[in-house]
């Protein structure tokens, strides 16, 4: 996942692998509806909100502040709090 914007303007990567991991069907599940639900290009934002490019297996999504679903704004937080 990249996140861009914000009011520094700081840019921030992350990702989990899920491979071996006990939960990695709740990450699956989770990242197949975040996909469902992203768009292709990204959206417009809101001035110093955060955009958002996620990433699942190859295929990408976009999303943007204030405009998150709920399954992307829990998987957002999943990543930056447990991601390298």
């Amino acid at each position: 996942m990249r996140r861009t914007g914000g009011f520094a303007g700081i840019e921030r990567r992350a990702e989990v692998d899920t491979s071996g991991r006990p939960d990695a069907q709740e990450w699956q599940a989770l990242a197949e509806r975040v996909l469902a639900s992203g768009r292709g290009t990204p959206p417009a934002g809101v001035p110093d909100g955060f955009g958002y490019e996620i990433t699942v297996d190859g295929r990408t999504v976009y999303a943007a502040d204030p405009r998150l679903t709920e399954e992307q704004r829990e998987l957002i937080s999943r990543v930056l709090k447990e991601g390298a």
